[in-house]
């Protein structure tokens, strides 16, 4: 899918999503055969004619200006985030390098010390396409303990955490409200695409999804963006039970970032990490050092 289809199919599903109450358009009880407003509102809402806004629609428009754009985000009512990804849409044909391959994603030493200092706090190191590329001993027993704790060092056996959310039943059950998790995942892999329009793995990977999970290619179909960053979740822990985390995205530039689950002090939520990390410890131990995801040291690997 090229940027003009993605800007067109974004913007229709957008404004499908917006309903003539919600932003002042009078209807006059007319019946009307869809849901959303029609390209005429929106384009009246914009300040733009409608068959230029109808061009942009359908792909047959080249470009659009950035006030042009920022104008259409105000009349969609996108926050941020979403004007954000619409500009990037915006941009992906005028200022797209042709075969460009996105730089490497590495974990940086810094990274390593962090996942060290860290220790009892579960984390992990994130890729822009949700590849696990590194995490601790306790966040690996948090999020994917069913795995081989060493599978982030193997590129081959690196486990993507979006694939594992849709299509991995142990993951799947971690989450109390699946939906909503998925929806966060689904919204930032959004923003990911437009900013990587080259990544052809993030494209695979995009696709993939889509073919296997009727429920991601739905969700995907709703052209939701949202960052992930900060979010509390309850979870079902087959080893600890009940407990709910927040989980937050740590990040100081456009490379991978570091998720760290915490849980509120004194709560019950804060025992059960507690008792998790007890438990992976001692089976270290049993097992000796080699076992735990800790004791390796996560290597810098190239895409």
């Amino acid at each position: 899918m090229d940027g003009k289809t993605q800007l067109g199919s974004f913007l229709r599903a957008r404004r499908s999503q917006l309903r003539p109450e919600d932003v002042g358009v009078p209807t006059y009880g007319e019946h009307r055969r869809v849901p959303g407003l029609r390209r005429e509102e929106l384009a009246m809402l914009a300040g733009v004619s409608p068959s230029y806004y109808t061009r942009l629609e359908q792909g047959q428009s080249l470009s659009a200006s950035p006030e042009v754009l920022d104008a259409i985000a105000g009349a969609l009512r996108l926050d941020e985030s979403g004007r954000r990804h619409l500009h990037d849409l915006g941009r992906v044909d005028r200022q797209r390098t042709r075969g460009r391959r996105p730089a490497p994603e590495r974990v940086t030493e810094a990274m390593r010390q962090l996942l060290d200092a860290l220790g009892e706090v579960p984390a992990i190191v994130l890729g822009r396409r949700s590849d696990a590329l590194a995490w601790n001993r306790l966040g690996h027993a948090l999020f994917a303990g069913h795995l081989d704790p060493g599978a982030p060092d193997l590129p081959a056996r690196r486990p993507n955490m979006a694939r594992l959310l849709f299509l991995d039943s142990h993951v799947r059950d971690l989450y109390a409200d699946w939906p909503s998790r998925a929806r966060a995942v689904v919204a930032n892999l959004r923003l990911v695409a437009a900013q990587h329009p080259e990544d052809m793995a993030l494209h695979a990977l995009l696709g993939e999804l889509s073919a296997k999970s009727a429920e991601f290619a739905a969700m995907w179909a709703e052209h939701r963006v949202k960052p992930g960053t900060v979010a509390a979740y309850e979870m079902r822990h087959p080893l600890v039970g009940p407990l709910t985390v927040t989980l937050q995205t740590l990040s100081s530039g456009p490379g991978p970032g570091v998720v760290v689950a915490t849980t509120e002090a004194g709560s019950s939520s804060r025992a059960a990490l507690a008792l998790l990390a007890q438990a992976t410890s001692e089976a270290t131990t049993r097992l000796g050092p080699s076992s735990g995801a800790a004791q390796r040291r996560p290597r810098a690997d190239k895409d």
